[in-house]
């Protein structure tokens, strides 16, 4: 399983490393995150979740969104890159905000990094942390996968992933009570081989 601590100390020591190259990877689901800010009323308030340093969400909402990583350093450069942007250090399984208080909820490359029996709690913090048809947009991986470089990015750090799969994540969705607008496969270039990730659109029905 996953090592929590290991993934953030991982990014804690290669958070400069991954910013770089994520600013040149021009296949993040940008326009994808875009459309999602732009079909969301002006004074919405989003969630991203796992913002790591603040591409490509923060970056882009500005004020209309808070940042939740559990890495420092990520949350350092997040800071730099959009500083208008209120940021929490914690857990995406154990979300410090209220029931409801956010329109949107986005976690790029971030579920794919917690520990699998706890996909499904992060998941329902998601949708406790919606309003009533509140929309969410998530990536996962194709197919089950888990595993660990020692050397990621040729950064001297190690990183590890517990990719459930879009049919085990799209379960998941539907059993925290949300329904399936779209989904997309995107390329990720700074996968270990050539790779597309799903990205899901999902809204949470009403309660």
């Amino acid at each position: 399983m996953t090592d929590r601590r290991a993934v953030r100390e991982g990014y804690d020591e290669l958070a400069e490393a991954y910013a770089a190259q994520r600013s040149e990877d021009e296949t993040l689901g940008t326009s994808l995150v875009e459309d999602l800010l732009a079909d969301l009323p002006p004074d919405a308030r989003l969630l991203d979740a796992g913002c790591g340093g603040g591409e490509p969400v923060l970056t882009r909402a500005g004020d209309r969104a808070v940042g939740i990583d559990f890495s420092g350093k990520q949350l350092d450069l997040a800071s730099a890159a959009a500083p208008a942007a209120p940021l929490v250090q914690g857990d995406m399984a154990a979300l410090p905000f209220r029931d409801g208080a956010f329109d949107a909820v986005t976690a790029v490359h971030s579920l794919i990094h917690v520990p699998l029996d706890d996909h499904r709690r992060v998941v329902d913090e998601f949708a406790r942390v919606l309003r009533p048809g509140g929309r969410l947009l998530v990536s996962e991986g194709h197919g089950r996968w888990r595993g660990r470089n020692p050397d990621w990015l040729d950064s001297g750090a190690a990183m590890e992933w517990d990719i459930a799969g879009a049919e085990a994540t799209l379960d998941q969705l539907r059993a925290a009570g949300f329904e399936l607008r779209d989904q997309w496969a995107v390329a990720d270039t700074l996968a270990d081989e050539d790779a597309q990730k799903p990205f899901f659109l999902a809204d949470l029905r009403g309660r």
